[in-house]
C-alpha cells in the first residue's frame, strides 16, 4: 500500500486494486501517507504543503490521522523547521543511541571508566 505505485509488480498492482475496491479508507490513507512522505525531504515551501496536507488529512476524517495532525499543530514551528531547513541532529542522536546501547549492555557492571573506554575506543 505504501510503496510507490511505479515500483509495483503487476501482481502487486492487481492486489492493490482489489484492496482499494474493498476499502476506500485504505486508499485514502495510503495516498495521505505518500503525500506526507514526500514532505520529509527538507525543501523550501514544505511548510505550505504541510498546511495543505493537514487540511486534506482532516477532510479524510481518519481517526489516527486526526491524532497525528493535532500533534503536528502543537509544535508547528519545529515541524516547519524540520521540513524546510537542511540542518538536522542525526549524528548527535546516533551517538546518544550508541551510548545508551552500550550502557544497557553493561547491566550496571563495572564503572564509569569502563563505559568511557568503550565509548571513546570502539
Amino acid at each position: 500500500m505504501f510503496t510507490d505505485p511505479e515500483n509495483l509488480r503487476p501482481r502487486e498492482t492487481t492486489l492493490l486494486e482489489k484492496i482499494a475496491a474493498a476499502c476506500p479508507e485504505m486508499t485514502a490513507l495510503a495516498d495521505l501517507v505518500r503525500g506526507f512522505a514526500a514532505l520529509l525531504k527538507p525543501a523550501a515551501g514544505n511548510d505550505v504543503k504541510l498546511t495543505e496536507w493537514v487540511a486534506a488529512a482532516r477532510a479524510a476524517d481518519l481517526p489516527h490521522l486526526r491524532s497525528l495532525t493535532n500533534g503536528l499543530e502543537i509544535d508547528r514551528a519545529a515541524v516547519d523547521a524540520g521540513l524546510t531547513l537542511p540542518y538536522h541532529n542525526g549524528h548527535t542522536e546516533g551517538v546518544n543511541t550508541r551510548t545508551k546501547r552500550i550502557r544497557r549492555q553493561r547491566h550496571g557492571r563495572a564503572g564509569f571508566d569502563l563505559l568511557r573506554h568503550r565509548i571513546l575506543l570502539p
